[in-house]
């Protein structure tokens, strides 16, 4: 039997996508911002309908700081125990979604350079 859950995009996902359309286009690839919205609709909502345990168990990882722990319990316990949250890599994007029952949510989405620091900006004038 083939379920197909049912797939919500929050708020921070939608304006995720909107930063990543602006930092596309700064870099004169707005092609490739068409390219991931089709990517979205054609590959990654099918495939996380039929299979949402294919992402990495990003409650599993064990953060390396105390900081890092007390804000990965926190959020364990704000879920509750039927909450999943999975973290998958799609070409060059990082998806953030949950799980709860037959229902994926859409959390966070970043361009892996989006993901890194730019300490040119903070330490050369």
């Amino acid at each position: 039997m083939d379920v197909r859950r049912t797939i919500h995009s929050t708020r921070n996902f939608a304006d995720n996508l909107d930063e990543i359309e602006r930092f596309l286009q700064e870099r004169d690839a707005p092609q490739a911002f068409q390219a991931l919205l089709q990517r979205l609709l054609e590959t990654v909502i099918p495939n996380l309908q039929r299979f949402p345990g294919m992402g990495l168990d990003f409650l599993a990882r064990r953060p390396q700081s105390v900081e890092g722990l007390e804000r990965l319990e926190a959020l364990g316990k704000r879920l509750g125990p039927r909450v999943e949250i999975r973290e998958y890599i799609t070409g060059e994007y990082l998806l953030l979604y949950a799980v709860r029952k037959d229902v994926i949510y859409l959390l966070s989405i970043k361009h892996h350079l989006q993901l890194s620091f730019d300490l040119r900006e903070h330490w050369y004038p």
